[in-house]
């Protein structure tokens, strides 16, 4: 009689990238922890023991997002001569991350929970506070840009952030809805048209 095959032994890593995976496309509360056992190829009280709770673990899986998916779209912004090619590369890179035939289409960190049933209420602040940092990112570039005599100390760099982080917001709903990359990139166009007007207007 054949002996049986040794268990896989379990690689937390690999279980993350699967977990993400399934809250990438369903979201917190759409992800039943059968999907998600069945996607890390583990049982409910594995998933327990080595993450605690369904939000421990997609606060982890959060992390992985982060520290792998549309790293370019952030990178765009430090790494551009001046704050309006960072942003025009900032939405580009969106649309080309937010459109991908092999991944989830929009934003983990935009579309993983935002109105939570009782419970998941620490999963929605969780994503709340990754979004308000992700403003904070575009603020700072823009206040690079004053610095650098780029835009006028008048621009309310608060404003026009918070302007092209809900286009990006914008995108990854249409994404998720189906809009073609070609549409996407027409919207980072349609919003890089307002840039003028937006960064010459002061408080």
């Amino acid at each position: 009689m054949s002996q049986r095959g040794r268990p896989r032994a379990f690689n937390r890593d690999e279980a993350l990238a699967c977990a993400m995976q399934v809250f990438w496309k369903k979201g917190y509360e759409g992800a039943s922890l059968a999907d998600l056992t069945d996607a890390m190829a583990i049982n409910a009280p594995s998933l327990y023991a080595a993450f605690g709770s369904k939000a421990e673990l997609f606060k982890q899986a959060v992390e992985v997002y982060q520290a792998n998916v549309g790293v370019q779209i952030w990178e765009a912004l430090p790494q551009a001569a001046t704050a309006r090619e960072g942003f025009t590369n900032f939405l580009k890179e969106t649309a080309l991350a937010y459109s991908q035939v092999d991944q989830p289409h929009g934003c983990l960190i935009v579309l993983g929970a935002l109105h939570g049933e009782q419970g998941s209420e620490s999963v929605c602040t969780l994503l709340r506070e990754q979004r308000l940092a992700n403003v904070t990112k575009l603020r700072e570039r823009l206040e690079q840009g004053v610095r650098d005599g780029e835009l006028p100390t008048t621009v309310d760099c608060q404003q026009v952030a918070e302007f092209y982080a809900t286009v990006q917001h914008g995108m990854s709903i249409t994404a998720r809805d189906g809009a073609s990359l070609e549409a996407l990139m027409n919207t980072a166009n349609a919003a890089m048209a307002g840039w003028d007007t937006l960064t010459s207007q002061g408080t």
